[in-house]
Formats: C-alpha cells, sequence, structure tokens
C-alpha cells in the first residue's frame, strides 16, 4: 500500500492541481474547461481503480462533456450494471478531486478505509471518450491513474456515453446482457429493430415514410450513425447533416440547442411534416421536430417520446394479459400538457424526480416496466427482474392464445431494442421509428395527441448558484429567503402559468422555466421570474432581457 501510495505522489507530479479551484461531481460528473481537468482525470482513474476493487467488477469511465461547449470537458465514472456512479461515491469524487497534491495519499487511504476497499484485487476500468480535441489526453491522464494503482485498462477510443454504459453492463453480466463490443450493441439492437419491423402489418392508411433527417450536433454520435445505417436495410434511412466533417460541436446544433432555442439546428432544413431528429453531443439525448404545412416549427422533446412509449408498452402490455406495473418518471420540466396528458388519457401512474438522470432512474425502478424521460430527451425504459421474467415465460407458453403469447414475444424483443443501462438517443431514436411504424404514423400524428403548453428557458448567472436551495423534486425554491414568493406572485399572473428556478448541476447558471397559455405570456414570465432571480441571488453580468 504505502508503495502505491509513494507511486500515486510522484506520478501527480505530471498532474498538479495547478489551481485552487473547486470542482464538484454533479448530476453527470465532473464537466469544466478543459484545461482545468487534468488533475481531476488522474485521480478519477485512481478512483475508478478503488471501486472497481470495491465491487469486484469493472468500472467505467466516459470523458466527455455532453451537450455543453467544445471547449468543456468532464467524466462520468459508471457502476458495474451500466447505472450511474452510486451517489456516496460522488462525495468521494469530489473529495478526492480537490485535496492539494501533498495530501492526496492520505485523501485515498481515507477512501480504502471507509469503503473497506479490497487492494489486493487487481481493478479493470474501461474507457472511452467523445470527440473533442481534449478527450485524448483527459484519457491518458485517466488511465494513468488507474495504472498507477495496479489497475487495467480496456480503451474503447471513441464511443457515445450510452455504449459505454451498455459495454461496461454485458461485460459484468457475463455476456448475458450482450456482448462488449461495439459490433455486438449495433447487432444487438438492429436485429431487434429489424425484426419487429419485418413482423408488422403495413395499414392501409399509413402515413410513415421511413426516411428520416439527422442532426447529430457535430459530435461522436455522428460516427456511429454513420455505422448503424449499414445495420438497417430498407427498414428506415437516415440522412446526417452536423457530421463533425465542418462546423463546431454542440454549436448552434445538437438536442439542446434545439430544446431550449426551438428552433432547429443550423444545416437542417425542414420540410413539411418530415421528420428530423437531434443527438447531442455524445450521443445519449434525442428529440425531433418538424415544420407544419404552414413553415411553423415543432418540438418532439422527450415528454413527446416519453408518451408515445409508454402509450406503446401499455398496449403490449394489455394485450398480453401479465400483469405489470408500468409508470412514467419525468421531472419538473416536463410540460404540464404532458402529465395530463399521462394522467387522464393514458391513465399511466406519473411520478416526479429531481432533474439528473440517476434520479429518475432509480425512481423508475419502482415499477415493473418503468418508462422515465427529461423533458431535454434523455431517457429509456427500465423492466425489472419480474416483468423481464414473466414476459418471458409468457412468450413461451403454449397454452396461452396467440394474441398474448405474441404480445409477449414482442415485448420480449422490444426489451433487446432498449439500452435499459441509460438513457440512448440510437436506441431511443429507433424505438420511436418503431412505434410510428407500428401506428402508421408521420409526425404530425404523434404531434397531435396533445398540444405541449407554450414555454421557455433561460439561464441566469449568479455569483454563487449554490444560494438557491429547492425542495419538492426541485419544484420549490427554499433559499434565498422571499424567492419563491416572488415566483409565486409572478406566476398567479398568468393563465396556465407555471415556473420554477434551480441551480445548474453542469453550469455556473440558474435555470429558470416557464409556461403559460401562449408563448408570448411563457417569454414574459421566464423573464420575470429570471429577473427575481438576478436581484435575489446575486446576478452578474447583463440581466435576463425579452425574448
Amino acid at each position: 500500500m504505502e508503495v502505491m501510495l509513494e507511486a500515486v505522489l510522484k506520478t501527480a507530479e505530471k498532474y498538479p492541481r495547478s489551481e485552487n479551484r473547486k470542482i464538484q461531481y454533479g448530476t453527470a460528473g465532473f464537466r469544466t474547461r478543459a484545461e482545468y481537468l487534468d488533475h481531476v482525470l488522474y485521480r478519477m482513474g485512481i478512483l475508478a481503480a478503488l471501486r472497481s476493487q470495491t465491487k469486484k467488477a469493472t468500472i467505467g469511465a466516459m470523458i466527455t462533456a455532453s451537450h455543453n461547449p467544445e471547449e468543456d470537458n468532464g467524466i462520468k465514472l459508471i457502476d458495474p450494471a451500466g447505472e450511474m456512479l452510486e451517489a456516496s461515491w460522488e462525495a468521494h469524487a469530489t473529495f478526492l478531486a480537490n485535496v492539494v497534491d501533498e495530501e492526496l495519499p492520505s485523501a485515498i487511504k481515507t477512501i480504502v478505509s471507509k469503503e473497506n476497499v479490497a487492494t489486493d484485487v487487481t481493478a479493470t476500468v474501461f474507457v472511452a471518450m467523445d470527440t473533442r480535441s481534449s478527450s485524448q489526453r483527459l484519457s491518458e491522464a485517466l488511465q494513468c491513474g488507474v495504472q498507477t494503482v495496479g489497475g487495467t485498462c480496456k480503451d474503447y477510443g471513441l464511443l457515445t456515453t450510452p455504449q459505454l454504459h451498455y459495454m461496461v453492463r454485458c461485460v459484468n453480466s457475463n455476456g448475458q446482457y450482450g456482448v462488449a463490443t461495439e459490433e455486438g450493441y449495433f447487432q444487438k439492437l438492429t436485429a431487434a429493430f429489424c425484426k419487429l419491423q419485418k413482423q408488422l402489418v403495413k395499414k392501409a392508411d399509413s402515413t410513415y415514410k421511413p426516411t428520416l433527417t439527422l442532426d447529430a450536433a457535430n459530435g461522436v454520435g455522428a460516427q456511429k450513425a454513420y455505422k448503424l445505417k449499414n445495420y438497417l436495410g430498407d427498414y428506415l434511412s437516415v440522412g446526417i447533416c452536423n457530421d463533425g466533417t465542418s462546423g463546431k460541436l454542440n454549436h448552434m446544433c445538437g438536442a439542446d440547442f434545439v430544446k431550449v432555442q426551438q428552433k432547429p439546428a443550423d444545416g437542417m432544413t425542414l420540410q413539411s411534416n418530415a421528420r428530423c431528429a437531434s443527438f447531442d453531443g455524445d450521443a445519449d439525448r434525442i428529440v425531433y421536430c418538424y415544420a407544419d404545412k404552414d413553415g411553423k416549427f415543432h418540438l418532439m422533446d422527450g415528454d413527446k417520446i416519453a408518451t408515445l412509449v409508454a402509450g406503446y408498452l401499455q398496449e403490449l402490455v394489455h394485450k398480453s394479459g401479465l400483469s405489470l406495473n408500468l409508470g412514467l418518471v419525468q421531472t419538473a420540466y416536463a410540460n404540464g400538457s404532458s402529465t395530463a396528458y399521462i394522467t387522464d388519457t393514458l391513465k399511466v401512474p406519473v411520478a416526479c424526480a429531481a432533474t439528473g438522470v440517476k434520479h429518475l432512474h432509480h425512481r423508475a425502478l419502482e415499477f415493473d416496466l418503468g418508462v422515465y424521460f427529461e423533458a431535454n430527451g434523455h431517457g429509456t425504459v427500465l423492466f425489472s427482474d419480474n416483468a423481464s421474467s414473466q414476459i418471458q415465460s409468457a412468450a413461451a407458453d403454449g397454452s396461452l392464445p396467440d394474441t398474448q403469447r405474441d404480445a409477449a414475444a414482442q415485448l420480449c424483443t422490444v426489451m433487446d431494442l432498449i439500452n435499459q443501462t441509460v438513457g440512448d438517443a440510437i436506441s431511443d431514436m429507433l424505438l420511436v421509428e418503431l412505434i410510428l411504424a407500428t401506428y402508421g404514423w408521420e409526425i404530425n400524428n404523434w404531434d397531435s395527441a396533445y398540444i405541449d403548453l407554450p414555454n421557455r428557458q433561460l439561464k441566469v448567472k449568479v455569483k454563487d448558484r449554490t444560494v438557491i436551495t429547492t425542495a419538492n423534486a426541485e419544484r420549490t425554491a427554499l433559499t434565498p429567503d422571499g424567492l419563491q414568493q416572488a415566483v409565486d406572485d409572478l406566476v398567479a399572473k398568468y393563465k396556465n402559468g407555471r415556473s420554477f428556478v434551480r441551480p445548474s448541476g453542469t453550469e455556473d447558471v440558474v435555470r429558470v422555466y416557464a409556461e403559460a397559455d401562449t408563448q408570448t405570456n411563457a417569454d414574459k414570465l421566464a423573464q420575470e421570474v429570471g429577473l427575481a432571480v438576478y436581484n435575489m441571488a446575486g446576478g452578474i453580468g447583463d440581466p435576463p432581457q425579452p425574448q
């Protein structure tokens, strides 16, 4: 142990903590300007190795800043089942990233002692990265950390974040979940997609067209989408724009841009009622959009995807005759119209969780089939062990009526189409396309299920975003004193008004969400709430401007 700690301190000289800048492991790991991350990545290599030794399993380390600007980077650690890092270890990550270099050995000792780390076990860490220019350098720092404490790395190079989550789950399930290669990933998802497409009976009134334009955010998702096309046959034709050959990562494109700005990405021309989709930089989010016959822009965000998926699964569960508890998990960002539609029309239970996939994921585990999506387009479906067992048994039960057995068999195949480890833009895109083909819908048919309340999001720069604390799944501001009352008073001025504020988990800003009966009113409410935040929570720079 002492020899290892000496090596840690010596190697740390290559990756010194050169600035007294505190960094915190947030809802999506560490994320900040890339030049501040070298020492963090070295130390997270060490932490990933300790986590691997503790769990006696392979851990993942994904180097990405997702939808953030290209100048940023970050890291997410992945636990053995492909899920996000356990919350108690997030504190270890923050602690280890911020200690001064001289105290690094004692910090490691503290974690080893507290977690009873089995230091005699050889650690294994899977590493992957996105396309940022800083990613290779940071990957080398992370791998150095792993190797300094005696661990081994498997470097997958360029992957989407969901692909690495998938690899980690595969290897730790001894191949039961799938083959831990990129080829295995594509084969599993697309074999399920093509099988389900082949079984479809085309509706006489179908308006669905198997063509899609994809905005790949100039990120790693573009490379993978080109590979995906080779597996889809005639079932789906994907035209790719913002593929990284020109343009900047996430700049004026990608899922976050389309969602927040509520307009199409640069380089994407919307044709009447033609489907367009946008990934984010690491391809774990997806949103759809289209222009109607009058040229008006329509956004199909995570709420729209969630309701489509929940309705489809509900039908299959009903046809199968199985008694399974289906539920949908949203965040406070979910549009009020979507929640009403899910509750009143689909009759599916809705739960609300704090922002961040890890919170939705854990809440979704409470259901046999848990559908979870953030409005930003990040989500998936979880099948409990009980649900998987019942579905597989019914699919093989020759005593059941054909309709029930066939529905169960479809659910079995749908399970293979869905990446249950985390939100996955590629998997979600294939699922949406399958459902639309099943229903014979074009995107305007999907959109007409319910009409979103007009909404607006904006960001307010403040001196310290932690002065805002929240409760009630982030829907209520506890501090600063008086802020929630100010929000309530502003909301009361507008028909169908709703607004909340929360400190960002990934940026030094406070996020404001507002919705109302008209876009003009939603914009006004967002600006007024933004000004309240600016005035009461230490705003800096220019105050929020009218939209």
